[in-house]
C-alpha cells in the first residue's frame, strides 16, 4: 500500500424527497445564489421552478444560467462567469447531472480567478502550465443523473472548442459545501441515460482496478462491492424504471465510484478516460458511451500485464470462473446489454474513414494527454504505437 492522505469534506443530505433542504442549506451559505442548469432544461422545469421557490422562502435571491451543455464547454463557463461577477452571486447552486455540477463547480472557481480561465485546466500532460484556482465561491449541487460522482469530488471536466481539448480540473477549492442526493429526481430518466451514467460510474472503478500498482485488499473488496451492486441495480431499474428504493440505491453506489474511497494505497490510473475525453471533445460521444467503448478495447490490448486480476474481477464480480478473455467479452457483453455503445462506429458523427479517425484520436490523445514521457499514464505507460492499437480495438 501506497503512503496516501485523504480528505473529502462534503456534507450529503440523502433520501427521498430532501430536495425540500435546498433553500436552508443556500441561506446558510448567502444570499444570492446562480442556479446552473442545461440549456435545454424544459425537462427539469418543475424541478427548477422548485429549487427556486424553495430558495426564495428562504430569503435567497436565485440567477438562473440554464446554459450547460452534455460536455462542458469552457466558452459557457466563461459565460456563467460574467452572469455570476455582474450580478455578485455570492455561491453557485448546480442542479442537474455530471455536466451541471462540472460547469456550476468552474463557474464557482472562474468568478474569483484572475486571468484567462483555461488557465485553470489541466491542459498539457507534458508540462506543468496549469495555474489552477486557490478559492471558489461556495457550491451547493443536486444531483439528478447518477454518473460522475461530481456531487462528491473536487473534479470538473470542460472542453475548449477552440483547440479541440477535453481536460479537467481537481482541486479541493472545488469540492461541493453540500450535495442533495434526491431519487424521486432520477425516476424519470430515459434508459439510455441512467445506463451511460452506470458505464460512466463504473469506469471509475474499473480503471483503478485494472491499472492500481499495490495489493490493498479491502480496496479490492470495496471496487468489487461497488460494481457489482451498480450491474444488479442498474439492470432492474431498467425494468422498474419509477423504483424510488433501487433508484437511491444505485445515486448512493454512484456517489462512492469517485469520491475517493477506493483511491487511497493503490496508485491507479486514468488512461481510458483520457482516451474517452477525446472521443467527445472531438465529436460529441456521450461521455458514458465513451467510455463503453473504450474499456473493452483497453482490456484487451493490456490484459497480460496482469492477467490474474480479470480471473479475480470473473470470480467476485460475475461469480464465476473464466479466463482474462471470457471476462473481458463477458462485461462488453453486459454494457451492450444495457443499450450503450461499445464500438466507436455505433456513434453518429463519427466520419467514414476509419484511418482518418484513428489518426485523428491519436494526434489528439497525444497533444493532451501524453507526459513529457512521451507515454500515456497506465500501469505499463502506454506508447503511441499501443494507443493506436487500443483506438483501433474501439473502431
Amino acid at each position: 500500500m501506497n503512503n496516501f492522505q485523504f480528505y473529502n469534506p462534503v456534507r450529503i443530505v440523502f433520501g427521498a424527497g430532501e430536495l425540500k433542504q435546498i433553500g436552508s442549506e443556500a441561506a446558510a451559505v448567502g444570499k444570492k445564489a446562480l442556479l446552473v442548469s442545461y440549456a435545454d432544461y424544459g425537462f427539469m422545469k418543475e424541478t427548477l421552478d422548485k429549487v427556486v421557490a424553495l430558495c426564495k422562502e428562504k430569503g435567497v435571491e436565485v440567477i438562473p444560467f440554464y446554459a450547460a451543455v452534455a460536455n462542458p464547454l469552457m466558452s459557457d463557463i466563461e459565460a456563467g462567469v460574467k452572469v455570476a461577477r455582474a450580478k455578485k452571486a455570492d455561491m453557485v447552486i448546480g442542479c442537474g447531472g455530471g455536466s451541471v455540477m462540472d460547469t456550476a463547480k468552474l463557474i464557482a472557481a472562474g468568478t474569483l480567478y484572475k486571468g484567462d480561465l483555461w488557465k485553470m485546466m489541466y491542459s498539457r500532460h507534458d508540462s506543468n502550465a496549469t495555474l489552477p484556482p486557490d478559492k471558489a465561491l461556495p457550491i451547493l449541487l443536486i444531483n439528478t443523473l447518477p454518473a460522475t460522482s461530481s456531487e462528491m469530488n473536487c473534479g470538473a471536466v470542460a472542453t475548449n472548442t477552440e483547440t479541440m481539448e477535453k481536460t479537467y480540473l481537481f482541486h479541493p477549492c472545488i469540492y461541493p459545501k453540500v450535495s442533495i442526493l434526491d431519487p424521486e429526481l432520477t425516476t424519470s430518466l430515459p434508459a439510455y441515460q441512467t445506463a451511460c451514467g452506470v458505464v460512466d460510474s463504473l469506469s471509475h472503478v474499473i480503471e483503478i482496478y485494472f491499472t492500481c500498482q499495490n495489493e490493498v485488499p479491502v480496496q479490492d473488496r470495496l471496487m468489487e462491492g461497488i460494481m457489482s451492486s451498480q450491474m444488479e441495480h442498474v439492470v432492474k431499474i431498467l425494468k422498474d424504471p419509477k423504483n424510488v428504493a433501487l433508484r437511491g440505491d444505485l445515486m448512493w453506489e454512484v456517489a462512492l465510484s469517485w469520491n475517493g474511497w477506493i483511491l487511497p494505497g493503490t496508485g491507479g490510473f486514468t488512461p481510458m478516460h483520457m482516451i474517452a475525453h477525446a472521443m467527445s471533445a472531438r465529436w460529441g460521444v456521450t461521455h458514458g458511451a465513451s467510455l463503453g467503448i473504450v474499456m473493452p478495447a483497453f482490456m484487451k490490448k493490456t490484459w497480460q500485464l496482469n492477467p490474474q486480476r480479470y480471473v479475480q474481477f470473473g470470480q467476485r464480480v460475475f461469480g464465476k470462473k473464466m479466463t482474462p478473455l471470457q471476462v473481458i467479452a463477458k462485461f462488453e457483453k453486459f454494457i451492450s446489454g444495457l443499450g450503450v455503445q461499445t464500438r466507436l462506429t455505433q456513434c453518429k458523427d463519427i466520419p467514414a474513414n476509419h484511418k482518418k479517425v484513428v489518426k485523428t484520436l491519436l494526434d489528439d490523445c497525444v497533444r493532451v494527454y501524453f507526459g513529457a514521457n512521451g507515454k500515456l499514464a497506465s500501469l505499463k505507460p502506454l506508447s503511441k504505437k499501443e494507443v493506436k492499437e487500443i483506438i483501433e480495438l474501439s473502431l
